[in-house]
């Protein structure tokens, strides 16, 4: 088994988002070090993207909280893998987040399952820390 860099996770994140700032603290918790980068402010392009969604189909890539996903403007059943990640770079308020680095290897989506794994961790939630929640104040 493969072990990233011990405990370290490089966490792209919409800033104010409160999934995210849950998720941020259960790493924190389980001394996990964080390197914290906007999500909307990187410059992205297909190479530095793609890779976070390898093996994913197109409705496991996009944030299902997006207005254009939300007010059924975007159907992303009608795009390509490669058409959606383009679509992504010009607006990456589309994403599924966070997108998370370990090592080498990039998660779309926080997946306790494969941080557990690539950090060799334990953590468990029982709560649901991947949805917005109605009490938080955040544009999705």
């Amino acid at each position: 088994m493969f072990f990233a860099n011990p405990k370290h996770i490089i966490f792209y994140e919409k800033t104010g988002c409160g999934g995210n700032q849950r998720q941020k603290e259960l790493l924190k918790k389980h001394h996990i070090s964080l390197d914290v980068r906007s999500l909307l402010e990187t410059t992205w392009d297909e190479k530095s993207l793609a890779p976070f969604f390898e093996g994913l189909s197109v409705t496991e890539m996009i944030n299902p909280f997006a207005p254009q996903v939300t007010n059924k403007e975007l159907d992303v059943s009608q795009f390509s893998k490669e058409a959606l990640i383009a679509k992504m770079i010009q607006e990456p308020l589309l994403i599924k987040r966070p997108l998370l680095q370990i090592g080498e290897h990039k998660i779309c989506g926080f997946d306790i399952a494969q941080i557990n794994t690539l950090l060799g961790t334990s953590i468990n939630s029982e709560k649901n820390i991947n949805a917005c929640l109605s009490s938080d104040n955040c544009t999705k």
